[in-house]
């Protein structure tokens, strides 16, 4: 598949072809869906706890003697019925992680790519560079290059340090190494846009018998 490669300023410079097996793979919705799934699961960190009756402290005693008051039994005040006592069936910690063959995981990013390729929401830019951190100059290009939509910025490396410090004023645009290509990200922001020197990148983990 032939993209229009464009410059910063968004004029069209040329073209590329884009890896045929990661670009116009299969599309398996439900495979998508269980990466994300798996994604959204991996990131609940399960740090909630709440306290038993054998966690709060006191209720030694035994606050009245089982026979002869009129009163319901008791054995401890530290019971959930009372007031300061422990909680019954409230969330402790635990882990949510899914776990996913790393090959099911290659081949949903393939998924999600296709898509974005069929759909016309892959834009190559030749060079994305910065003089200087300036967040509205990164705005305008994006302006010009995904128009009002939401977009995903893919770099090869981490060398132009002055987009990744102007993207975080841009709310909704992210700049993202192409290792770390994820199925929520790619399924969250309208336009994909990549570097063309990141193709090659992505190719390296994701291409032919990956």
């Amino acid at each position: 598949m032939k993209v229009d490669v464009i410059d910063f300023k968004g004029k069209k410079v040329g073209d590329v072809e884009l890896p045929k097996d990661i670009f116009e793979a299969p599309i398996n919705v439900a495979l998508m869906h269980q990466a994300y799934v798996r994604q959204m699961a991996n990131a609940h960190l399960g740090t909630h706890e709440t306290k038993t009756r054998s966690d709060v402290s006191g209720g030694g005693k035994k606050p009245w003697k089982q026979k002869g008051t009129g009163r319901a039994r008791q054995g401890s005040t530290r019971a959930a019925q009372w007031v300061g006592g422990g909680k019954i069936f409230t969330p402790h910690m635990r882990s949510y992680d899914q776990k996913m063959p790393l090959k099911m995981r290659r081949a949903a990013l393939r998924s999600a790519l296709s898509v974005k390729a069929n759909d016309g929401e892959i834009i190559v830019v030749d060079d994305v560079t910065l003089k200087e951190t300036k967040s509205k100059e990164l705005s305008q290009a994006f302006e010009k290059w995904a128009g009002d939509n939401s977009a995903l910025l893919v770099m090869p490396d981490k060398k132009k340090e002055n987009v990744f410090v102007s993207a975080k004023n841009l709310p909704d645009v992210k700049v993202l190494l192409a290792h770390y290509l994820n199925i929520r990200d790619l399924l969250t922001y309208d336009r994909l846009v990549l570097e063309k020197s990141s193709i090659q990148v992505i190719e390296e983990f994701l291409g032919k018998g990956k």
